[in-house]
């Protein structure tokens, strides 16, 4: 019998336990909150109309916020954690696992260069006995009904990308992991294999449209409100303004992918997408704008901006994983990729400017990137490849 240990408590790890309680696994939790967790986690899908369909049970093994009582018998090892805590949270539990055994690493989404990643970990504790995996998408649409007890599923995407290392194991994966967190429970959503960890860094979601959305309302309002009631939505207010900002963070995206492409004209990128050909790949739709994609996203659309109180106003919150991921993760990659392609990148200079003083950060000068001592004062705090030790893009395939 094999086991999993799921790895924080964030949405996807209320979906992943029942769903994957019904195979021959022992599902173990990882968490800085075990007190908080029942053994019995119930999971309602719900249709985004408010309809119930169905309620799933799992039954968690053990418990715990020790590493040490999960990790060494780990089999599959799944992180549901924000981005930027990743690497932070392998380098922890990379002393506990298992010597004498095939051990896989994933996460349930892979962005951020997630091989490097673990490839770091590798290295560093002589693993080579880890081999890897990502999602390039939450496979779902879902969020936590009640911590530790319950979670609230709308339904799973119709596609979804992964990359595998190595490659020759995704069919494995696919019996074992990838069915299971899908298909067999929706009738889709079955998984396709991207040809490289490199596809799933440089095809944008969260990157570009957490950023975007987060400037935009910074631009509009100074992202500080009287009241609750002003704030309007993130997704359903979505707005001409946003959309400008997205669409040309996508421009410049769009720049890095095809330079990489000629950097490597014999490599296949089938599923390094732009944010558009994204949404629709992975959810069979046929939208033509960057307004489309956010206007029928579903249930999504009644979600607040994240913000705190302060002197009696509501203002945007600049620590939130929206920017930390997204910002760390995400444009600052991009960034550096850029700069390896010796591409200017106007639209992402222009939001890392911003989102720099918005955060009280120091990212970048001149058109470049300005975080060399910043990465060497806290390693995990940037995911650029140089904190890895990369300087070419051949390095980073």
């Amino acid at each position: 019998m094999m086991t999993i240990a799921i790895v924080g408590g964030g949405s996807s790890a209320h979906v992943l336990i029942p769903l994957l309680s019904k195979t021959e696994m022992n599902i173990n939790l990882l968490t800085r909150k075990p007190d908080m967790w029942g053994k019995i986690i119930d999971l309602d899908f719900v249709r985004p109309t408010g309809e119930f369909v169905r309620s799933f049970k799992g039954e968690l093994n053990k418990i715990s916020s020790d590493p040490a009582d999960i990790i060494p018998e780990a089999d599959i090892i799944i992180l549901c954690l924000p981005v930027h805590i990743y690497r932070k949270q392998l380098h922890e539990i990379a002393p506990m696992i298992n010597k004498d055994k095939e051990v896989y690493i994933g996460t349930v989404y892979g962005q951020g260069g997630f091989n490097w990643m673990t490839g770091e970990i590798k290295n560093k504790f002589g693993l080579n006995n880890v081999k890897t995996f990502a999602f390039g998408l939450i496979p779902w649409i879902c969020r936590t009904g009640i911590y530790g007890k319950k979670g609230v599923i709308y339904g799973a995407k119709p596609i979804n990308i992964v990359a595998v290392e190595p490659r020759e194991d995704f069919a494995f994966l696919n019996d074992v992991l990838f069915k299971k967190v899908a298909f067999e429970w929706f009738g889709h959503g079955s998984f396709r294999q991207a040809d490289n960890f490199l596809s799933l860094t440089m095809s944008v979601d969260n990157q570009i449209l957490h950023t975007s959305r987060m400037y935009g309302l910074y631009l509009e309002s100074g992202g500080r409100w009287e009241t609750m009631e002003e704030i309007p939505f993130f997704y359903d207010d979505f707005n001409k303004l946003s959309a400008r900002i997205l669409k040309g963070l996508d421009k410049d995206y769009s720049i890095i992918r095809r330079k990489i492409r000629e950097q490597f004209p014999d490599k296949k990128f089938t599923y390094m997408m732009s944010y558009i050909e994204q949404d629709n790949k992975t959810n069979i739709k046929n939208n033509k704008s960057y307004l489309d994609t956010l206007q029928n996203s579903g249930i999504l659309v009644k979600i607040k901006p994240p913000v705190i109180e302060k002197n009696g106003k509501w203002i945007l919150n600049m620590n939130h994983r929206f920017l930390t991921d997204d910002v760390f993760y995400g444009l600052c990659i991009a960034k550096s990729i850029a700069q390896m392609l010796k591409v200017r990148t106007y639209h992402i200079d222009k939001t890392l400017v911003w989102a720099q003083k918005a955060m009280g950060e120091r990212i970048i000068k001149n058109h470049k990137l300005s975080i060399a001592e910043e990465v060497k004062k806290d390693i995990f705090k940037y995911g650029i490849p140089q904190a890895y030790g990369f300087s070419s893009i051949e390095d980073l395939y």
